[in-house]
């Protein structure tokens, strides 16, 4: 009840508190007569410090979700192409963790099944913060990338998939019961990088739940206890996005989101050849920094996006 509360009082305070900012702003400017003075410099500067927290604060109104301000869960899959695939979702990974740095998120890794050659075949990372959900619920669905091929010796230009889907992370046990019946544990020995230990144990966790067929994988950790405690968790934000899915399936919304994470529906194309580009199919919103959005520069993609359907809401 604290947490709803605080919630709800949020953005009354913050409305509040900017709107005594601005009347005092407001009285010390019909007191300032010189436009040269040092004291109509410092008004200026404070004018456009809450021009920035008006920004921010009308931002964050659009995370009004019931799930935005929770962590999340990112899956990166690559689509068919072998290694030219598995190299986009290492890609993708890298600029997910970067973003989340900006932002001042905790990422971690939690699942990484690397490729043969180069890349990843599947990477599930878990972003701590508030409003990890919020932002990053904006990526989900299929992002393309063309560029000429590292692999190819032909030097050719070669088109690649990778699909996301992002989880709202449960942040109590109640809030998904899984019954013990109704779970089938399976341990290995984790792949790829981890030392030693990782590679020569039976630490690595798979936990289906088997009246949905959800699976939920993590390899992350030296100890297989610290795994499943991992992998559980997993599981309910898996287990809890189907459920979100299946209700809004009964109020008819969620043919539309059906559209947008369908494979071949691109929601962004990366482009490195023939020329420098990145665009949102879905607000038409586009850049030709492609190195600053692969290093993690997405606000304008997710902020554009996320402005777009409130909008779409409103109407």
């Amino acid at each position: 009840m604290t947490k709803k509360i605080a919630r709800l009082t949020e953005p009354i305070e913050k409305w509040q508190q900017l709107s005594t900012d601005l009347e005092d702003t407001a009285e010390l400017s019909e007191l300032i007569e010189d436009e040269s003075s040092s004291d109509f410099s410092d008004l200026t500067a404070d004018l456009k410090k809450i021009e920035t927290k008006i920004t921010e604060w009308e931002f964050l109104r659009m995370l009004g979700g019931e799930d935005d301000r929770r962590a999340c869960i990112l899956e990166i899959h690559p689509g068919a192409g072998g290694t030219e695939s598995m190299d986009w979702a290492a890609m993708l990974l890298r600029m997910y963790m970067r973003y989340s740095e900006r932002k001042g998120l905790k990422a971690e890794v939690i699942n990484l099944q690397p490729g043969e050659q180069a890349g990843i075949k599947s990477a599930s990372i878990e972003v701590e913060g508030e409003y990890a959900y919020g932002r990053l619920k904006a990526e989900s669905g299929v992002h393309r990338l063309v560029r000429i091929s590292p692999f190819d010796a032909s030097s050719r230009r070669h088109t690649s998939f990778c699909s996301l889907f992002v989880y709202p992370a449960i942040e109590e046990v109640g809030e998904i019961e899984i019954k013990t019946n109704d779970l089938r544990i399976d341990t290995f020995r984790a792949s790829g990088a981890g030392g030693q230990h990782v590679n020569k144990t039976d630490s690595a966790v798979r936990m289906t739940h088997l009246p949905t067929g959800v699976v939920a994988t993590c390899q992350s950790e030296r100890s297989q206890h610290r795994n499943r405690e991992s992998a559980l968790r997993f599981l309910k934000a898996k287990l809890l996005k189907k459920q979100r899915e299946e209700e809004a399936l009964r109020r008819d919304d969620i043919e539309s989101q059906k559209n947008d994470i369908a494979w071949g529906s691109q929601i962004r194309s990366y482009v490195l050849h023939p020329y420098n580009m990145v665009k949102d199919h879905r607000t038409n919103f586009e850049t030709s920094n492609t190195q600053a959005v692969l290093d993690g520069d997405l606000d304008h993609f997710i902020e554009t996006y996320l402005m777009k359907i409130a909008g779409a809401v409103s109407e």
